[in-house]
């Protein structure tokens, strides 16, 4: 048994290192290979993070611009069949880590390189009465007021002596009160 298989931890993204320039061809390589090969239980996502630029050239247009070029990011599980379907792509240099071994991104650098989408759900909505659980109010209870379009904060309208006061908080600092 390889390295590879022993430190399969599910999927994971990864940081294939490849030639410059050559980042869109092995994305669509990838792609090929993994519908040829069936490999779909075993690379998930590929991406080439790209930005839009505005270039000023006598005429203003939009142009995609590699975020990090000579790099692919690749959502897979890890073991020597995903392993050799990336390596032996023309192109690929090989993964980014320590020495042979490729290196998945933290859980930190995916939020930070927003690739991922995290699909939040609240068990609350507006109108609803609500328990603060942690922060300065942590104990109060209020009415959802509004929620952010990203579902990253919530407006609680708390009663505080004679009158209400809106508090913007993170919506994990909420839950619905059921008492």
């Amino acid at each position: 048994m390889s390295d590879i298989n022993e430190m399969n931890v599910g999927p994971r993204w990864y940081v294939a290192h490849t030639y410059s320039g050559y980042e869109n061809r092995v994305k669509a390589n990838l792609e090929r290979i993994i519908q040829n090969r069936n490999l779909q239980h075993l690379i998930f996502d590929i991406r080439v993070p790209v930005k839009k630029v505005i270039e000023k050239n006598g005429d203003v247009e939009k142009v995609e611009t590699k975020i990090f070029p000579g790099y692919v990011l690749i959502k897979m599980i890890m073991n020597d069949e995903s392993w050799h379907a990336v390596r032996n792509i023309s192109g690929v240099i090989g993964f980014v880590g320590l020495g042979s071994r490729p290196t998945p991104l933290t859980e930190e650098e995916v939020e930070a390189l927003n690739i991922e989408e995290k699909k939040i759900q609240l068990s609350y909505k507006v109108g609803d009465n609500v328990k603060i659980c942690s922060g300065l109010f942590e104990g109060y209870t209020g009415v959802v007021q509004r929620i952010s379009d990203d579902l990253k904060t919530v407006t609680v309208l708390i009663k505080r002596g004679r009158r209400d006061m809106p508090v913007e908080l993170d919506t994990s600092a909420v839950r619905a009160d059921t008492d």
